[in-house]
């Protein structure tokens, strides 16, 4: 499942982020709607708000369905066709959508043979293991970054160098209040079996007969991107077959310090040594550095990729990810973090 995920890039560098070429080849970013709303985070759950990107043919009916938007909703689907006028009345938790049951239950069918489909970013997601000792050790799981990172972004360069945002696959819908008011979008993360690497995570509770491991069904690369928004051009029989599992992911150990949903500072994504039994705490200097960062909203931290493993997708192939530029954060986060989490074996 996917209950926990973080997007820290200030809002201008997130559509920067998502540069894409359009149907003509123009090299493009997607336009920003409502950016006003925006607000970035590194402990996002269910019920808070975060950015998509979706085809702008949903917004304008005659646009080019390749064309893209960003756009911030609230996570956890509300159907069209509610009718209580309050969305938090709808019984039934739609924050994750099982791939196996996005074409038979009502909360999805409907929005997804519409073409309802966007894409939920992210810098990456957490995860939680459970302990033997009761407890669980939370993961924040992400796209390899390249090491060789730039020292800082060229100025005036449009072409983004920063943390590679994870696409996960999802579904929105648009509810309007029966009595009338505003609009409300609101999507849902669709959520794959768990690859075997990832797996590992859940294996205690696997094990015991707890349900099989999940997580999000993740496109890795622009074409699978484009498919994915261009519903117009990719009928849902077709784009349905790119949720799969993939591999192209790493992760590592981070604090107890994410457990509590109001902590929202760069400690949530920090790498720690397991065993070590040090949690992040909160340092004159370091204090100083996340009330700098707070407002500057640099992007996520450099991780040492050959320090955790790697993979390559099995379903999607795509480029190499480009450069990530070593950001303020990313500086600091390299010398606080520790070695990243070797597998365990149950």
């Amino acid at each position: 499942m996917c209950g926990r995920t973080a997007c820290s890039l200030a809002a201008d560098n997130l559509r920067r982020a998502c540069a894409y070429r359009d149907r003509r080849g123009q090299h493009r970013q997607p336009e920003w709607v409502r950016q006003e709303r925006y607000q970035p985070s590194y402990n996002k759950g269910p019920q808070s708000s975060g950015p998509v990107l979706l085809s702008r043919r949903h917004l304008h009916q005659d646009a080019d369905s390749s064309e893209r938007v960003l756009m911030d909703m609230r996570w956890g689907l509300v159907p069209s066709w509610f009718k209580q006028d309050n969305p938090s009345k709808l019984q039934f938790n739609t924050s994750n959508c099982r791939s196996d049951t996005m074409l038979s239950k009502s909360s999805y069918k409907g929005a997804l043979l519409k073409g309802k489909r966007c894409v939920v970013l992210a810098d990456g997601f957490y995860e939680w293991q459970q302990q033997q000792s009761g407890g669980k050790q939370p993961y924040f799981i992400y796209f390899p970054q390249t090491k060789d990172a730039m020292e800082k972004e060229m100025e005036g360069d449009d072409e983004w160098k920063g943390w590679r945002l994870l696409t996960m696959a999802g579904i929105f819908d648009c509810w309007e209040p029966p009595g009338g008011g505003e609009m409300l979008y609101t999507y849902t993360i669709i959520t794959v079996d768990a690859s075997k690497d990832v797996s590992f995570i859940h294996h205690r509770q696997v094990r015991a007969g707890k349900g099989v491991a999940r997580m999000p069904a993740i496109l890795d690369g622009d074409e699978a991107i484009r498919k994915w928004l261009d519903f117009a051009e990719v009928p849902t029989q077709e784009a349905v077959k790119l949720i799969q599992p993939t591999e192209n992911i790493v992760f590592h150990p981070v604090s107890t310090f994410v457990n509590n949903i109001r902590n929202n500072t760069p400690e949530c994504v920090a790498r720690i040594e397991l065993g070590a039994k040090k949690e992040v705490k909160a340092t004159p200097s370091n204090k100083l550095m996340m009330g700098w960062l707070k407002n500057s909203q640099e992007a996520s931290p450099q991780k040492k990729e050959n320090d955790l493993p790697k993979w390559t997708s099995q379903f999607i192939h795509s480029p190499s990810p480009k450069k990530t530029s070593a950001s303020v954060l990313q500086q600091w986060l390299g010398k606080q973090g520790q070695p990243a989490a070797k597998k365990h074996k149950a």
